[in-house]
């Protein structure tokens, strides 16, 4: 576990708040999500890592060998790694909780890193995901809190893809909400005020 297992940039919150890990789409970096995040959970401490695979220059979280198409032998490498990197920030940092958002990309490492290791985030906002594969979860998702947010023209992530993770997802005990716009791939601000509104209403440790 390597807190500098990523190159990442870090936002500071109040002392012994909420510590937000936010992950972003292909071909961004570390710089692209710290704004929203710190509009959306302002007194967080925000914690953004760059995706370590390049993708014809774009830099990614994991290998794929086409449209939703995973290199899963990657994939489950670059989720061992990044369940260590939060693990090594949550113990340096022991918040009163943990969040996480991902976009696109983004969104599928942190939905891996949740069926992986279910207890380490609180809650997670998972922005247009793509899962096109049945996960195996890793215990039990109970008590955990997951916003999904989806287009319904979304030409990347097929709805019926995200309804099909919906289900996987309340199967194993996940308190689910889902976002939808009539859209595409893009965010749009229903569903950055459904972020807004979730990350809000995480309990905080002795609140």
């Amino acid at each position: 576990m390597r807190k500098d297992a990523y190159i990442y940039k870090t936002l500071p919150g109040s002392p012994d708040g909420s510590l937000l890990f936010v992950f972003h789409g292909t071909g961004a970096d570390e710089s692209q999500l710290l704004s929203l995040g710190r509009d959306l959970a302002p007194q967080a401490t925000i914690v953004s890592p760059r995706g370590d695979v390049s993708e014809h220059g774009a830099a990614r979280f994991f290998r794929r060998t086409g449209e939703g198409v995973y290199d899963m032998d990657d994939l489950a490498r670059a989720t061992d790694k990044m369940v260590g990197f939060v693990k090594a920030h949550v113990e340096a940092a022991k918040p009163s909780s943990v969040l996480g958002l991902g976009y696109s990309n983004g969104a599928n490492i942190l939905a891996s890193v949740v069926f992986a290791a279910p207890s380490l985030f609180d809650a997670a906002v998972l922005m247009h995901p793509l899962i096109p594969f049945e996960p195996e979860i890793e215990g039990s998702l109970a008590g955990r809190r997951i916003l999904v947010t989806a287009g319904r023209r979304d030409p990347i992530c097929p709805p019926k893809l995200t309804a099909r993770l919906e289900a996987y997802l309340r199967a194993d005990g996940a308190d689910v909400t889902v976002e939808w716009h009539d859209g595409g791939h893009e965010v749009q601000s229903n569903e950055i005020e459904a972020a807004r509104r979730f990350l809000s209403a995480t309990p905080v440790e002795g609140a």
